[in-house]
């Protein structure tokens, strides 16, 4: 099974958190080939598809933005300091090749640190910090430096996504640019079926890795009357990750619908309902706290929303080569899409 264009084209564009522009562009002109598109200050897009009989607005919501680099110094050596857009794992970044986004354009560069033969044999067992790390990008000095780049700019980690059996496809930005595709393609769905009850609004937000102001404004301004999240989490079919912890969510079980404190257990029941009627492949996760998702914000705004949240599993979660399984992918779409479409115009949400 291969990626599809739309996804592909969303994985290879650079958009961490704050600097989501070209990933978002690259959105909304996808989307706009079935709905009624539109941009904000925030960096965050939408894409809606007008009801039919004036039922409940349903929005589906992806965050476009990922994890990335920031540079915030430059030595007078040439190279470059740096801290991260979001959380890294700095032992992930060690010898990583980068993409700078700068003033003229993309500068190339790579993640370097102290050889293994210069560190003492006490320190060897101990993981890099950040602080450890720089940015080469060639240059010769401090001034040759700054006519490249600039102390604030953003870096992504280059590379493109890797095909692998069985469906599977490893890249950077699967979180989550696959939320912002699966909201994209439940909306196109349904626009290809006519139509749900009521508006069906697919959302690109920005800043989830960061502060979910994206989707905290976005939910602020559209003020729907549900909304489905779509996210990542943590497959658990790999050494070390535990599933008497977290559950069973392996790559290929299809999409995770969570039941938690935060979450409308409405929501949670239809979309089981749904999958069961559809017979798509689906787990069921649970959380007493917050979800660590755009659903900790979007679930509160206003007077609140009616908030589910569909998970999809994800291997080397923040990391260049995060796993997933394109069914799952395709699951999670069909699944928000026939929730929106079986969704009764006058369902009641007072709980």
């Amino acid at each position: 099974m291969s990626i599809p264009p739309v996804l592909r084209t969303l994985l290879t564009v650079p958009g961490p958190s704050g600097r989501e522009r070209s990933a978002a562009q690259a959105w909304r002109e996808a989307a706009g080939a079935f709905a009624q598109v539109t941009g904000d200050v925030m960096g965050s897009s939408t894409a809606r598809v007008a009801g039919t009989a004036g039922g409940r607005t349903v929005a589906v919501v992806g965050h476009i933005d990922e994890i990335g680099l920031i540079v915030t110094h430059i030595e007078d050596s040439g190279l470059l300091r740096f801290a991260g857009v979001g959380g890294w794992d700095p032992q992930i970044l060690v010898g990583q090749r980068i993409e700078l986004a700068a003033r003229d354009g993309v500068v190339p560069g790579v993640i370097g640190k102290k050889p293994i033969h210069l560190i003492k044999p006490d320190e060897r067992s101990k993981g890099p910090e950040l602080t450890d790390l720089h940015i080469d990008i060639g240059a010769r000095d401090a001034e040759e430096a700054r006519g490249l780049v600039r102390v604030g700019d953003v870096a992504v980690i280059s590379g493109e996504p890797l095909e692998l059996p069985n469906g599977r496809v490893a890249s950077r930005s699967m979180d989550n640019r696959l939320g912002c595709f699966v909201a994209y393609e439940a909306a196109r769905l349904v626009a290809q079926a006519g139509g749900a009850h009521g508006d069906v609004v697919a959302v690109a937000a920005s800043q989830e890795e960061t502060s979910l102001s994206g989707a905290a404004t976005t939910a602020h301004a559209l003020r729907p009357d549900i909304a489905i999240v779509v996210d990542v989490t943590h497959a658990t079919d790999v050494p070390g990750v535990s599933e008497s912890e977290l559950g069973s969510h392996k790559l290929g079980s299809g999409p995770v619908i969570e039941r938690g404190s935060g979450l409308h257990p409405l929501v949670a029941d239809l979309l089981v309902e749904a999958a069961e009627a559809e017979d798509i492949p689906h787990t069921v996760a649970a959380n007493g706290r917050a979800t660590g998702t755009d659903a900790d914000a979007v679930h509160r705004a206003g007077a609140g929303v009616a908030t589910g949240l569909v998970s999809l599993p994800l291997r080397y979660m923040h990391s260049p080569v995060e796993v997933v399984e394109i069914a799952d992918v395709e699951a999670a779409a069909r699944l928000i899409a026939a929730f929106a479409l079986r969704l009764p115009a006058d369902l009641d949400l007072v709980r």
